[in-house]
């Protein structure tokens, strides 16, 4: 897969072949493997989690990897083709810990130096080991968070809202002395206790350590730094993934769905119900694109373009969401239908990684706007 030039200032918001490719290869396997009643009844478990179908995406098509260079052993591509595989696991709301592993805490890894740090992200590369960094869901780039206390070697403490930790065979935590720290989820010193999520495809849990034994991975700073500025920026193209599939199961629905003899979807008042929604979800796929490619090409602009699709994403899929609900009437509300998977994803990923208010006070700052 191919890396864009950063050569060029502009950002380069259209797909590539290579990247429409890895769509159509995405799209068939969720297709074949995450339809909508098998997640609702996956929902229904203590299993939320997916792991055949994160298998056939890590380990089958190396996805896992995609942000880690060749020479350790992932595919060494970029942010602009991990914004697509998000776009269809977020049309599909797959319940894989995808965002937290193969971007969150695999771009805390590559802040880091020494053969730990390499080590763990050959691992994570390889889609046989998953990873979570221990930051709350709700923190945003550069914000306050939690950390444990090293002493003697070892960990204590608790921490919460921590997403997809109960899928993950290791945890990346920042810890008191500055360090960021490696523990496997196997130890006997570490209870992770499930919290109840509005979104169960993405749940999360409290940890606590008892004298978890920990490997030092390098500093904790920089590291959450970049992992969240990673995770909310590409975060922005999962929710364009809900906000499309949203608008585009309404228009079909739509079309089919008859009163008085005409389509639903031939009112006037409807067409400008959607039309709108068109408008919004056009606009957020500019600005997850700008992120993405931001991202990829390292662009000192980076920051500006992740504030400005988080400060634009959620609103969107959140009314995308609730539109496709309402007008698919009464089939919307019920459990069976796959709107409410939508919907609670949307609202889920509203707070993660900041908010949109959050981030627009965060633009505001960087581009020299403050309030009076």
């Amino acid at each position: 897969m191919s890396t864009p030039s950063t050569a060029s200032t502009e950002p380069d918001l259209l797909y590539s072949e290579d990247e429409e490719a890895l769509r159509a290869a995405v799209r068939d396997l969720l297709t074949d493997h995450c339809d909508p009643a098998g997640v609702i009844t996956r929902m229904e478990t203590d299993a939320p989690h997916d792991l055949s179908l994160w298998k056939s995406l890590a380990e089958g098509m190396g996805l896992a990897g995609l942000l880690v260079p060749e020479e350790q052993g992932g595919q060494g591509a970029s942010h602009r083709e991990v914004a697509v595989v998000l776009e269809e696991l977020g049309r599909a709301v797959a319940p894989v810990p995808y965002l937290t592993s193969a971007v969150v805490a695999t771009e805390a890894l590559l802040a880091c130096t020494g053969d730990a740090a390499g080590e763990l992200l050959t691992a994570l590369a390889s889609g046989r080991t998953v990873g979570a960094l221990t930051v709350a869901l709700n923190v945003a780039p550069g914000g306050a968070y939690k950390v444990v206390l090293h002493e003697g070697g070892v960990l204590h403490g608790e921490l919460t809202g921590i997403a997809d930790a109960t899928a993950a065979d290791v945890l990346l935590v920042p810890a008191d002395d500055g360090g960021l720290y490696a523990v496997s989820i196997d130890a006997n010193a570490v209870t992770i206790t499930p919290q109840v999520s509005l979104d169960l495809t993405r749940p999360v849990a409290t940890i606590a350590f008892d004298g978890a034994s920990a490997r030092l991975l390098g500093d904790a700073e920089p590291a959450v730094r970049r992992a969240l500025r990673a995770g909310a920026g590409l975060l922005a193209s999962e929710q364009l993934g809900l906000a499309d599939w949203a608008l585009t199961e309404t228009v079909r629905y739509l079309k089919d769905r008859k009163q008085f003899n005409r389509p639903v979807g031939g009112f006037q008042a409807v067409k400008h119900r959607l039309a709108q929604l068109w408008l919004e979800v056009v606009g957020l796929r500019a600005a997850a694109r700008s992120a993405a490619d931001a991202l990829a090409a390292g662009s000192a602009d980076s920051d500006v373009a992740v504030a400005v699709a988080q400060s634009y994403a959620a609103p969107v899929a959140v009314r995308a969401a609730e539109e496709a609900l309402q007008l698919h009437g009464g089939i919307g509300m019920t459990w069976e239908h796959p709107t409410h998977l939508c919907l609670k994803r949307a609202k889920a990923d509203s707070i993660a990684y900041g908010t949109s208010g959050g981030h627009r006070a965060t633009l505001a700052e960087l581009v020299g706007l403050r309030a009076p």
